[in-house]
């Protein structure tokens, strides 16, 4: 006797996947503020509670939605030959989504991005100085710093709200930070060689 096919469940109406979706959806139109977990909820057609089945808290929702958000920044990355080309492939690039998404950078300016994650985003920056010779802790510190200073510049050219659409304000953000930049990656190159 043959059974009867079984009757297809509904899918779930919420994954983390969607949830985190949802979340990134307010944070551009509305910054961090507005990323409650009821105006969440209230998004995806769904009482609050029902999304601690998935993530236990805000802060833990904050955590995926800022992993979730380096990761998009880092899909298009492709390091450079050199790290030093790719150190400053990698803060271009960042910078690049950042000004993208602007209402997001000040998240990702105050919570740091899943360590595994990281490094695994970044393996091939990571394998260049590697290959180079630099020690392990001088890597993070090179990488680390630059990160640092892509997000705190982003975040100074974001606040100056009136600043955004002015193309000389634009000349001169894009100015002071190739220069900047460029002044952090050579002096690390110079660290690092008398380090050798």
């Amino acid at each position: 006797m043959t059974q009867a096919p079984r009757r297809a469940g509904r899918p779930p109406v919420l994954t983390v996947e969607r949830i985190v979706a949802a979340a990134v959806g307010i944070l551009d139109a509305e910054g961090p503020d507005a990323l409650t977990m009821r105006r969440l909820g209230a998004d995806l057609g769904v009482a609050a509670m029902s999304l601690y089945r998935h993530v236990p808290n805000r802060d833990a929702l904050v955590a995926k939605v800022v992993d979730h958000l380096f990761a998009e920044a880092m899909a298009g990355y492709t390091p450079q030959a050199d790290w030093p080309r790719a150190l400053a492939g990698f803060a271009t690039a960042y910078r690049r989504f950042l000004l993208a998404h602007p209402r997001a950078v000040p998240l990702l300016a105050t919570h740091p991005v899943d360590v595994r994650l990281g490094t695994e985003l970044l393996t091939g920056l990571l394998a260049r100085f590697e290959a180079a010779g630099v020690p392990a802790a001088d890597t993070v510190n090179a990488v680390q710093s630059v990160a640092v200073y892509v997000l705190g510049h982003t975040l100074a050219q974001v606040g100056s709200t009136a600043e955004t659409h002015d193309q000389d304000a634009l000349r001169f953000y894009d100015q002071w930070f190739e220069a900047g930049l460029g002044a952090m990656v050579s002096g690390f190159e110079r660290q690092l060689a008398t380090a050798d």
